[in-house]
Parts: structure tokens; sequence; C-alpha cells
């Protein structure tokens, strides 16, 4: 089968001296490029389609550097408290759910979205809010994932009360004056519930899975990540791949906790390689929280605090066992750092690990440090040296722009998600969205690393902004160099898989305000159509 694509705007993300008119594809592959009478000659006489893009762009898929992708489905399932803006909107949207929603008997309630700094309160829906909803066990995530609340039938289920110590690196929410939980659980303790709201069934699982694939295939992205990977999400997705039902490549990235090392021994052919559109691709560490939960651990307090600087989860011995076996055994790190601290801890540590276990050059580990959000100039400088690649999820400049302002301050919530020093640094900086924290939208991030706009309408951080072109780049071509499969993905080059998205319009001709109203038309991967738009 082969296929020619022609009459619009093609952008290959390569450096063309001349415009690109035509692509001939076959059997997946991008066969030739250039102009249209050239790329006819190149095809073979018989059974060639032509598709007439009728003005519309062509360009690489995006590739997600940095999400949840198991998650995906599940959170699609889950009561959307994401547009609530006070507790009395997440109750009337608890309470449809619960009518529109068969529950088996000790099955919790979800809710995933709410962000306590855009509602009228400014505070945590606590139990005291959660019990006057049902009777049943709830929680509610916050948006960030990073923090949430269960009612009084939930705390009882997990065993939670008075006596209930916390885990290193989290915190259990207490009513005044006493030792009584409140619902309130930030971090590391959300491991208290976390078996009681994972229930399912392996069957209902995959189904999920493939609903939450669904959901990337949509906004046109064509590989993902599991970005904290466990046994049973590795499993899954094997399970799913097994079956012939992954359209698009995964790379799976168990957390530390979990134990990747005997993952990976278990796992031994999906390391650096696919197996079904599915592989390992190394281990994953979190290192703080997030700044609009003020738990990020930060060099310096929050704004208005004398002394609270956020929460770090490790120590350093325990963060460097991990460097350590990463640098030993040439293994690709991602880590979460969102504060200057915590991206401290990760450099001082790394380079630690590097002295000691010099690198042989014949495979660069490419360890990426995820988020980014007040990385410092002196710190981008060390990670140009070591090469550390940044991840950066600027659409914290939209989404929580003008909390960071508040938390912040004026000076360092300007400069929140920095991808402009960054790249001044020659630095390959790529986009992610961490869904299900945000949706897998690659043209909001577009729109918000061109404009750094936040929701209340203010500019922050004008000096960071990128170039639309920049922008493109970091979802493409350098999203697919921290996987290191640049040579086959990211740029309509010859020899390259033909990994597509068709646009309804060009994002280098348009209003840069209007990036986030560009359309996915199609998605394509090697080749073959996973996606058009009716």
């Amino acid at each position: 089968m082969q296929t020619i694509y022609y009459g619009g705007d093609i952008l290959t993300m390569e450096r063309e001296e001349v415009p690109v008119e035509a692509i001939l594809v076959k059997d997946g592959v991008i066969k030739k490029k250039g102009n249209l009478q050239e790329v006819e000659a190149a095809a073979e006489t018989k059974g060639t389609e032509q598709v007439n893009l009728n003005g519309r762009t062509l360009m690489p898929s995006f590739i997600d550097p940095h999400s949840h992708f198991p998650f995906v489905g599940p959170v699609s399932r889950m009561a959307d408290l994401s547009g609530c803006g006070s507790f009395d909107e997440i109750a009337d949207v608890l309470r449809k759910y619960l009518e529109q929603k068969e529950f088996e008997q000790n099955e919790v309630v979800i809710g995933f979205g709410y962000d306590h700094t855009m509602l009228k309160e400014q505070r945590h829906p606590v139990k005291e809010v959660l019990n006057q909803i049902t009777d049943r066990p709830l929680f509610v995530f916050h948006a960030s994932a990073h923090m949430g609340c269960a009612n009084d039938a939930l705390l009882d289920m997990a065993g939670i009360d008075s006596r209930t110590e916390e885990v290193e690196g989290g915190t259990i929410g207490r009513m005044t004056g006493s030792m009584e939980p409140d619902g309130y659980l930030e971090e590391t303790c959300l491991t208290l519930v976390q078996q009681y709201i994972a229930g399912g069934s392996e069957h209902e699982y995959l189904k999920l899975l493939e609903e939450g694939q669904e959901v990337y295939v949509q906004n046109g992205i064509t590989t993902v990540q599991d970005g904290a990977a466990s046994v049973l999400t590795v499993e899954l997705c094997k399970a799913l791949a097994d079956q012939g039902k992954l359209n698009i490549d995964v790379i799976s990235y168990p957390l530390v906790d979990n134990d990747p090392g005997k993952i990976f021994e278990a796992n031994a052919s999906y390391v650096k390689q696919y197996h079904n559109r599915f592989r390992l691709g190394g281990y994953k560490m979190l290192l703080d929280g997030t700044p609009q939960g003020k738990t990020a651990w930060l060099t310096e307090p929050y704004e208005g605090d004398e002394e609270y600087r956020g929460t770090s989860w490790y120590k350093d011995d325990q963060v460097k066992k991990v460097t350590d076996e990463a640098v030993r055994n040439n293994i690709q790190l991602l880590t979460h750092c969102n504060g200057d601290a915590a991206a401290d801890q990760l450099l001082r540590n790394y380079k630690k690990s590097m002295e000691a276990s010099p690198q042989s050059g014949e495979e660069e580990p490419r360890p990426v440090m995820i988020h980014c959000q007040t990385v410092r100039d002196d710190q981008l400088d060390v990670m140009k040296e070591i090469q550390m690649i940044p991840s950066i999820f600027v659409d914290h400049t939209y989404y929580w722009g003008d909390v960071h302002l508040k938390n912040l301050g004026e000076a360092r919530g300007s400069r929140i998600s920095p991808a402009r020093s960054a790249i001044d640094r020659g630095l390959p900086v790529n986009l992610h969205q961490d869904s299900p924290v945000i949706r897998p939208d690659m043209l909001q991030t577009i729109w918000s690393a061109v404009n750094r706009q936040t929701r209340g309408g203010v500019t922050i951080g004008p000096d960071q902004r990128i170039s639309v072109k920049e922008a493109l780049q970091a979802v493409t071509i350098h999203a697919a160099y921290q996987y290191g499969e640049e040579d086959a993905k990211g740029s309509i080059k010859e020899g390259k898989w033909a990994d597509l998205v068709i646009l309804d319009l060009n994002p280098l001709e348009i209003d840069p305000m209007k990036l986030r109203d560009i359309q996915v038309e199609e998605t394509i991967k090697e080749g073959e159509t996973l996606y058009k738009k009716a």
C-alpha cells in the first residue's frame, strides 16, 4: 500500500531549505519527500492512493514525553470535578454521578480534578463536606493527583484514625485541636487508601486502557508514557499488547518504590525494545510534590511563610542509591522535580554517581528532569553539563499561573516553566501534560508555551516565551530524542515511520492566540489512519 500526501502545508520538523510539497508513504515508512513531481515519480505505477490535503497541514504526529497512560481511561470514568468553583458545585456533580452510575456494595465513589485554588472557599473539600454528599466510601482527587480528600466511610474502610502515623513525605490532615483525621491526604499518604480506590477486574482495566488510548489518538499523539509504572500497569500494558490492541507505542517507567530492577529482570525482552508496541524505557523517581499545592520542595520559603519550603520525599542516601544504579547500569532515569531544592538534590547526586561510574560513551542514558517548574539558571547549566533533558509541564503557566504568582511571589512565579532559558542553553526541551492531570492536548500546550497567559488573563514571564516552531519541535523531534527514537520518529524524513497528524490550520501561520483552537483532523500511525474527525 502506497499513499501520496499533497495539496497542503507540510511541516517536516527538519531543516528544509525548500518547501516540501508532497510525501510518499509505503509500508508504514516515509519513502520520499520533495515536490509533487518527484514524489509521484518515486511511486509505483499501480495501487497508489493520493490524498489531497485541501489546504490542511501535515506534520509529524505528537509524542508524549510524560504522562500516566494507564490512568487516562479510568479518570475519564470518574466524576469530573475540573469545572467546579465551590463546594456546592462539587456536591452537585457527585450527586448526579451517584444517580447515573450503579455501584457495588463497597465500591468507592471517586471524583477527579477539583482545584482548591479555584474554589470559592479556597480550601480542600475535607470530610465535613464529603460526609454530607453520601454515606458510601468517597474520595476526591485534586487536579494534581498529589493530594485528595476522603469521607468518614472511606477513612473507616482504610483504618485511618487518630492513631494512624503519616507516611514519610506525606501528610494526614487533622481536625483542629486533635489527631482525628479530617479526610485530607497528601503525597505519600495517598498510599493509605490506594488499594481501596484501585478496584476492578483485569477485563475492566483493559477496556479502560483502550478508552484512554483513544483520548491520546484523538489529540494526534502516537507515542505515550506510563510515567510511574507498577507491576500491575506493566502487566496490563503487556496484556493489551499481546491481544494486538495497542495502536500506539507505549513506553513504561516503573516507579523506584516498585522495585523496578525486578520488573526489568522479569521482562528482559521488553527492555529498550518494543513487543507489539510496548517496551520498558527506564526508572521513574519522585522527589517532591506540586507548587500549586505548596508541596514542591523549595530552597526559599513560600511567599508569606517564614520557614515552610515544601516537602522532600527522600534523603540523599536514598536518592544516591537510585542514581548509582541508573548510571552504573546505563538506565534512563526520569525524576519528578517541581521545586528547586528537589532539582538540587537530583543534580547533586546524579553528578556524584557519574563521577563514581564514568560513562562508556557507547550509549547515552539521557536522564530527564520531569516538570522543572522552578529550576534555576545555574541548575540548567548543570543539566547542560551532564546532558540531562528538561521535560517541562508548561501548561502550569495557564492552569496555575495565577496561583504561582501568589504562592511564589512575582519573581519566582513569573519564571515558572522556564522553557526559554533552557532552550537558549541548547537543551533539547520537550513539553508534556502529565495526563490525566490535564487532558493530553498538545495544541493547548503549544499555546501555553508561546503565549504564557494565565487563566486570569495575566501574561506571566513573557521573557520565557518560546516560538511556535520551538514549541512544535518540543512535542515532536525533541520528545523523540528523549526516548532515543529520533532516528525513527519525530520528523518527516525518508526512512522514518509515517507517524503523522493532519491539522485544519498551519500553526506557523495563524495568530498565536488561536493556536489552541486548531483541530486535529486525522491521526496516522505507521501509515494507518487511527482517527479521522467526523
